[in-house]
């Protein structure tokens, strides 16, 4: 990977941003892509709109979403404890420890999430898994008066960890689901200039899909882009690791290159031409299957205005939703690749009808 690219993926990933409150990583996404990008532009929903433009023939589409789980305030008591909600799906004993970030109009206030120590739990009680009523946030304030002085009701925020590199080529982080796909889109599309493209591509980074499958930012976008193709990208669960049965949920490892998901919301035509693009490439993939919703923006797209084509191509991520994803840079050199490749065979001879 580029080391512009690798620097660009670390300050994406570092910037905080959850559901509804993307802006700061979105601002670092069009910065980047203002480098390369004919055209770089927001709308109203908060998501960024990169493009390419041919100007001849159909508009295609690569979409992940810029957002990810986080957290907000809904009460701050007398001794200026914070209280707060969780945004997006958390497995509450993450919380327990951690350091937090909270986004406030004055800019990012520190804080620790507390919980009464082992020693003062009753003894019957210790086996029992928190939840987030049983915790609070302490950003040192001595009274609620102190506290609302720097954090208003509805400030949201996330666990305080950045970006590690391990051995192996591996990336840890929080919010590689999905800050991930946004690069992945965005990347695709600086390597797509290189080709004689018959198409107008957009690279897209959408909002508030961890909390609204069905919509989020990515409807509206799809709605105003009106593409003839879809690819979305986002992150699905690595299943090479203790205690997950592939029997259950799939046999998906780190290492071994984009998963293509099938399934009834993965357009199959467009499944069949991302698979000849990675044979003819030599970029080795996975399959995933989804015969319900894929729980991803394609979801939403699949069925926008008279319906899209649209296809779901996934990084393989350990330890999802937690402030230490882990993704291999391999896959995500390679989808980068794969997507970059796809959009050159898109032209206005282009058939998606199913046969």
């Amino acid at each position: 990977m580029k080391t512009e690219s690798l620097d660009f993926l670390t300050a994406l990933l570092n910037t905080p941003g959850p559901s509804g409150f993307e802006s700061a990583p979105a601002r670092v996404w069009r910065d980047y892509a203002n480098t390369f990008a004919d055209t770089v532009d927001r709308d109203t929903s908060g998501n960024s709109i990169a493009a390419l433009k041919a100007g001849l023939g159909p508009r295609v589409m690569l979409a992940g979403h810029m957002d990810e789980i986080g957290f907000m305030v809904h009460h701050i008591d007398d001794n200026g404890f914070l209280y707060f909600s969780t945004i997006g799906g958390w497995d509450h004993q993450v919380f327990v420890g951690q350091r937090v970030v909270i986004l406030t109009k004055n800019g990012a206030v520190e804080g620790v999430i507390g919980k009464k120590a082992i020693h003062l739990i009753k003894s019957e009680d210790r086996d029992t898994a928190s939840s987030n009523t049983d915790l609070w946030i302490d950003i040192g304030a001595r009274t609620g008066t102190e506290a609302k002085k720097k954090i208003r009701i509805g400030d949201a925020g996330v666990l305080a960890s950045q970006t590690l590199r391990l051995p192996n080529r591996r990336l840890v982080s929080r919010s590689i689901d999905n800050r991930i796909g946004s690069f992945i889109a965005v990347e695709a599309l600086r390597m797509a200039r290189r080709f004689k493209l018959t198409a107008d591509v957009y690279a897209v980074a959408t909002t508030r899909e961890e909390i609204a499958w069905t919509g989020g930012g990515a409807l509206p976008l799809a709605n105003s882009i009106d593409p003839a193709v879809v690819v979305v990208v986002d992150v699905t669960h690595a299943t090479d690791h203790p205690s997950v049965e592939a029997k259950e949920h799939g046999d998906v490892k780190l290492g071994k290159g984009p998963v293509l998901t099938r399934g009834s919301s993965a357009h199959p035509v467009v499944f069949e031409m991302l698979v000849k693009v990675a044979e003819a490439e030599k970029i080795p993939y996975q399959l995933a299957a989804a015969p319900g919703d894929t729980g991803t923006d394609a979801d939403a797209i699949h069925t926008a205005r008279n319906g899209i084509p649209t296809a779901v191509v996934s990084i393989p991520n350990r330890y999802m939703h937690s402030p230490n994803e882990m993704v291999d840079l391999g896959d995500v050199e390679k989808t980068a690749k794969l997507l970059a490749h796809f959009t050159k065979r898109i032209s206005r001879k282009t058939d998606f009808r199913p046969a």
